[in-house]
């Protein structure tokens, strides 16, 4: 069976992606996915914040007590002296690299233009076969346009591809007023994949500590309808390669998604419920329904429940809307 796939360039074994999360913290869990099955691995996130504090902190240091005297300059730290978060960030990507033999995706995490866009240069130099950019952001000012939030991500795609060679995927929000056009004007600029979706975080409320809780859910197989509908509208119609992210659990689901036009499915709540070994399962349990269902490859299958050949997507949602509404019975 040829479950072989191919992403940003990339050729993988499978369709079956870590996506990033807190098991890519340790090399240990990066090794355990590749003999697990995993086709390739997206490291944990390095976030803006992060890099904008090791700037910080190297400034204060070097600035501090200047002007005491001239002499306790020959005394302050040279930057490399630091050991920071985006360093050690750098190193796993090097060490991950001599570690294994699939590829090690990094992840950029940020929500605006600036200094910390030029680590996507430096993780290319660290090793990594391609980037992906995560953009979480929650936009809160009232008077900033639906038109200047959507440039910033486009903005940031820009800059990061203006210093790379490799190649940068985007994270996507679902949130945006038109996903269509928004995945468009990203595949214009050059963006070699989109990860559809980002998931944002709610919070909640801790009534008795009168306190903002900020609780780590797990997605369920219900998320996955979103990324289903828009991989489904999405395919054929742009040049980017499609990875779908968020309550994929299982074969059945994995299946799913490449019938609507996924190039790889990414795995992430099922291996922190499950563990990293549920990998295996599912790539023997794809393999067995494509044989069972006299299937050959993964890309015979690909796209074949897509709306690439539908006139009109928008007039077959609403119908599909209609027939939901119609066919609920009350008890």
């Amino acid at each position: 069976m040829d479950l072989t796939a191919r992403y940003l360039g990339l050729n993988l074994r499978t369709p079956l992606v870590p996506s990033a999360s807190p098991l890519s913290n340790e090399l240990d869990n990066i090794k355990r996915m590749e003999d697990a099955g995993a086709s390739a691995v997206v490291l944990h996130s390095l976030f803006e914040e992060q890099v904008r504090s090791e700037y910080d902190a190297v400034q204060y240091h070097l600035m501090y007590g200047t002007d005491s005297f001239a002499e306790a300059q020959t005394f302050f730290p040279q930057p490399g002296e630091f050991i920071s978060g985006p360093e050690e960030y750098l190193n796993k990507i090097r060490r991950a690299k001599e570690m294994v033999g699939i590829p090690v995706i990094a992840s950029l995490n940020g929500m605006a233009i600036g200094g910390w866009i030029d680590y996507s240069r430096k993780m290319q130099q660290a090793g990594a076969d391609a980037i992906e950019l995560n953009v979480y952001y929650i936009p809160t000012e009232m008077d900033r346009t639906a038109v200047e939030i959507e440039q910033t991500y486009i903005d940031i795609a820009k800059a990061v591809k203006s210093v790379v060679s490799i190649p940068v995927a985007m994270k996507m929000s679902p949130f945006f007023s038109n996903m269509s056009n928004m995945a468009k004007r990203l595949d214009q600029e050059g963006i070699n994949g989109l990860v559809l979706f980002n998931r944002f975080y709610q919070p909640d409320i801790d009534l008795e500590e009168l306190e903002i809780r900020s609780d780590f859910h797990l997605s369920t197989p219900q998320d996955a309808r979103l990324p289903l509908r828009w991989l489904a509208i999405l395919y054929g119609r742009i040049k980017a390669d499609m990875a779908a992210t968020g309550g994929i659990y299982s074969a059945q689901d994995v299946l799913k998604m490449l019938m609507v036009g996924a190039d790889v499915t990414m795995l992430c709540s099922v291996l922190l419920k499950n563990g990293i070994g549920i990998i295996r399962e599912i790539e023997n349990e794809l393999a067995d329904w494509l044989a069972e269902h006299d299937y050959q490859s993964i890309r015979q299958l690909q796209g074949s429940m897509s709306q690439k050949y539908c006139s009109d997507p928008a007039a077959f949602e609403r119908a599909q809307y209609m027939k939901t509404l119609l066919s609920c019975k009350p008890a």
